[in-house]
């Protein structure tokens, strides 16, 4: 089966700049997403497209295509008790990233500055302005079921655990 819309489809992925490595996937599940939902970046669903579970390629994103441009000065002060981390973060750095909740969704900034009770954030991705080159291969592809086209995300196995 080809990907098309509303596929589900899984992948790994190996993302590069400038040929270093910044990060893959490979040494965890792979990611998983809804072809056609938008909830993929638009250069990488346009080169998914057609692919079959098993196919490896690569493709090379210009920042339009990917996380966009660099924004100069784009830069909140944001309360430390919104900052969100995977790891517990017990003091915040100047170049460490978070993930911050707003009425948008989630968004990654880097912190620039750190005071007592607020940081400086930069609202810009942090690959905002890379041409990026993701090396991927395609897992499985199936047709996503009628619930998860509605949710726009592939549920695990047992439901995907949001209450709607």
């Amino acid at each position: 089966m080809q990907i098309s819309k509303n596929s589900a489809v899984e992948f790994h992925y190996t993302l590069s700049e400038a040929g270093e490595q910044i990060e893959t996937s490979t040494n965890e599940a792979p990611l998983t997403y809804i072809h056609g939902s938008e909830g993929m970046l638009p250069g990488l669903e346009n080169a998914l497209e057609g692919k079959a579970a098993g196919e490896k390629f690569s493709v090379t994103l210009a920042p339009s295509e990917s996380y966009g441009e660099r924004v100069d000065n784009l830069v909140q002060r944001i309360p430390l008790k919104h900052l969100q981390t995977q790891s517990k973060v017990k003091v915040w750095k100047p170049g460490m990233t978070a993930m911050v909740s707003s009425d948008q969704g989630r968004h990654q900034v880097t912190i620039i500055k750190v005071g007592r009770f607020n940081a400086d954030c930069d609202l810009n991705h942090p690959f905002a302005g890379k041409t990026l080159t993701f090396d991927v291969e395609v897992v499985s592809v199936r047709e996503a079921t009628s619930e998860e086209v509605s949710h726009g995300h592939v549920h695990a196995a047992g439901g995907c655990g949001h209450s709607h």
